[in-house]
C-alpha cells in the first residue's frame, strides 16, 4: 500500500515539475469555459441531458475496460449519431453560447441604434412610460420590447414595419383593442418604433413553472433568446411588469418603471466627459 502511494506521489511530483505558464493558462481557460457552460445550462433541462451523457460515457469506458466486445462495438459505431443528437438536443444552449460570444463589445449592436442622443432616448422613454400608464389605467394589454445589443430584426419581420418616432399617442393607438396590431408586440430601436404586431418566441416547456398569460410568456421567451428588455401591461389586472433575462419584476408604478428603463437603456456620462453606454448588467429581481 505504501509503495503504491509513494509511486503516485512521485508521479504527481513529476507532473507538477513539467507544468509551466502555458499549461497553467491552458487549464485556467478550460476551467473558465466549463464554468460558463455550466452557468448557461444551470436550471434548465440540459442538466438532465448532461447527466445522461455522462452515464453513457461511463458505460462506454467500462465496456472498453472490461473488453465487452458487443457493447464496445455498439458505442464505437453509434458515436457519430451521438454527436448529431448532442447538437440537436443542446440547440438552445448552443445558440445561447454563440449569442453570448457575439455580444462581446458592440459588434452585434444594430447600426440604427448608434447616433441616438441622450435627449432623444430620454424623450422616447418618457413617451413609453406615459403610454404604459394610460394603457394600465384602462386595463389595455401591451407588449413593448426595447432592442439593445442583440438585434431583433428577425422578430420585427413577423410584424408590420413602422419606422416611426416613438410617441405616447402612437403606442396607445397600436394597442387599442380594435386595432389589428394590438395582439402583437411593439419593438423599439433607439428612438423609433421599428415594427408592431410582432410575434415573439414562447419559452420551452418546463422553463416557466408559474401560470402566466401569453404576453408574459412571450416576453420571457424573447428575454431568454436575446438581451431585450420587455415591458408588459396585463390585460386582466392592468399591472405593469418588466421582463429581462427570464426574470419578471411585477407591479411597477410609473416611478419604478422609469428607474428600470433609465438604468437599463439610457446612456450615461462618465467623469471624463465622454458619453458611453451604461453596461447592461443582468437584473434578477423577482
Amino acid at each position: 500500500m505504501l509503495g503504491i502511494l509513494s509511486q503516485l506521489f512521485h508521479q504527481l511530483v513529476t507532473i507538477v515539475e513539467k507544468v509551466g505558464p502555458v499549461e497553467v493558462v491552458d487549464v485556467l481557460l478550460v476551467a473558465f469555459i466549463m464554468y460558463q457552460l455550466l452557468r448557461l445550462v444551470r436550471g434548465t433541462q440540459a442538466i438532465q441531458l448532461i447527466v445522461g451523457l455522462v452515464v453513457l460515457v461511463m458505460v462506454g469506458v467500462a465496456a472498453s475496460a472490461l473488453n465487452l466486445i458487443l457493447l464496445k462495438w455498439l458505442f464505437q459505431n453509434a458515436a457519430p449519431f451521438i454527436v448529431i443528437a448532442i447538437i440537436v438536443l443542446f440547440q438552445p444552449e448552443l445558440r445561447r453560447i454563440l449569442d453570448q460570444v457575439g455580444r462581446l463589445g458592440h459588434l452585434g449592436r444594430p447600426l440604427a441604434a448608434f447616433g441616438v442622443t441622450e435627449q432623444l432616448r430620454s424623450r422616447s422613454i418618457a413617451e413609453v412610460i406615459r403610454a404604459v400608464e394610460r394603457l394600465s389605467a384602462r386595463r389595455t394589454g401591451a407588449l413593448i420590447a426595447f432592442e439593445r445589443e442583440v438585434g431583433l430584426e428577425d422578430y420585427a419581420a413577423t410584424g408590420v414595419r413602422i419606422n416611426g418616432e416613438v410617441s405616447s399617442e402612437f403606442l396607445q393607438s397600436l394597442f387599442f383593442p380594435n386595432s389589428p396590431l394590438h395582439d402583437g408586440a411593439v419593438i423599439i430601436r433607439g428612438n423609433q418604433i421599428l415594427a408592431a404586431g410582432c410575434l415573439l418566441p414562447l419559452p420551452e416547456e418546463g422553463t416557466v413553472r408559474e401560470r402566466l398569460g401569453t404576453r408574459h410568456r412571450a416576453a420571457i421567451g424573447l428575454s431568454l433568446a436575446s438581451d431585450a428588455l420587455i415591458v408588459v401591461v396585463s390585460e386582466e389586472t392592468g399591472r405593469i411588469s418588466v421582463v429581462e433575462n427570464g426574470a419578471i419584476t411585477r407591479n411597477l408604478d410609473a416611478d419604478g418603471l422609469r428607474r428600470r428603463l433609465m438604468g437599463s437603456i439610457e446612456p450615461v456620462k462618465p467623469t471624463n466627459g465622454r458619453t458611453r453606454r451604461l453596461a447592461l448588467l443582468p437584473w434578477f429581481n423577482k
